[in-house]
């Protein structure tokens, strides 16, 4: 049994085409192809089959790839063990978040890195909620949201760490009539004008319990992505917005207030494949990860009981 046609298997089903394993895997869909039939020829048996325009895995190859997964899993503690005993946590650790979160960790993941031999490669994006589980494949760590829970959907095969449930409030200019309030209900803020997220957007979900509780739709003005646009509109108007309250950054003209008849918050998870989630140095990113979140997390509680 060659483990290399096993991972490739796990590659396969992690990715889902033959051309996305080779751009991966740097290989070209002919290599991939030629290993896929030279695993064929070895376990005897079919292990991928037509699907539409592609292919997919055959029970018998989901089994393979199962163990390939459990394969690589083990080979990376391993590795891990090993870096231990030889006391070398470093290496390249790759983190993937979304803008919001990449604002909040980022500094203090590059400051803590440094200190500690980890070469860290860092990427914004603004994925929906879906796409987090594939691109866990290519980075070594990704900050991921979801309203649901702290599994986003379709990582069920990824280690999952949840970081913490983050309230979503209500945002206004300071001088708003409605700042003077600690905590608002959909009825009051049903008349106003808002600066909405594009449709589907986990913040539009809030916005649409809103306007369900409300019992009329909201008027929503305009519809961005960028929360740091927002801000700006929001500070500078009479307009509302959902804005998340530990990852919004304070000095920036915008008060939040809790909105307390509809569900608000979101949960912000490190996402993982098994694997890269067994080594050192990301183990140690995932330290400091939650050292910064830990610290957000008491800052606001402090800030929130000198307001009571």
């Amino acid at each position: 049994m060659d483990v290399r046609h096993l991972e490739l298997l796990r590659e396969l089903e992690a990715r889902g085409s033959v051309s996305a394993v080779a751009r991966a895997t740097h290989r070209t869909v002919s290599a991939v192809s030629q290993q896929l039939r030279t695993a064929h020829r070895a376990f005897g048996i079919q292990l991928v089959e037509p699907d539409g325009r592609g292919i997919r895995l055959t029970d018998a190859g989901r089994l393979l790839a199962a163990g390939g997964a459990h394969v690589q899993t083990a080979m990376a503690q391993v590795q891990a063990d090993w870096d231990a005993y030889r006391h070398d946590p470093g290496g390249p650790v790759s983190v993937l978040a979304f803008p919001s979160a990449a604002g909040l960790l980022f500094p203090a993941l590059a400051a803590g890195a440094r200190g500690r031999g980890i070469e860290l490669s860092l990427s914004d994006v603004d994925p929906a909620e879906k796409d987090f589980a594939s691109l866990s494949n290519d980075v070594d760590i990704a900050i991921a949201h979801s309203l649901a829970g702290p599994r986003p959907v379709g990582t069920g095969a990824m280690e999952v760490v949840e970081l913490m449930a983050e309230p979503l409030d209500i945002a206004m200019a300071a001088d708003h009539p409605l700042a003077n309030r600690r905590r608002l209900r959909a009825d009051d803020v049903k008349d106003a004008a808002w600066i909405g997220v594009p449709r589907g957007y986990p913040f539009d979900t809030v916005m649409t319990s809103i306007a369900q509780k409300a019992g009329e739709p909201l008027a929503i003005e305009q519809r961005l992505h960028d929360n740091r646009v927002i801000e700006a509109l929001v500070a500078s108007s009479d307009r509302l917005a959902v804005l998340p309250r530990l990852t919004t950054p304070s000095g920036t003209g915008v008060v939040l207030r809790e909105i307390t008849d509809v569900p608000a918050r979101r949960f912000l998870s490190a996402v993982m494949r098994p694997d890269r989630a067994r080594r050192l140095a990301v183990r140690n990113v995932l330290d400091l990860v939650i050292e910064c979140v830990r610290g957000v997390q008491s800052a606001s509680d402090a800030r929130a009981a000198s307001e009571r």
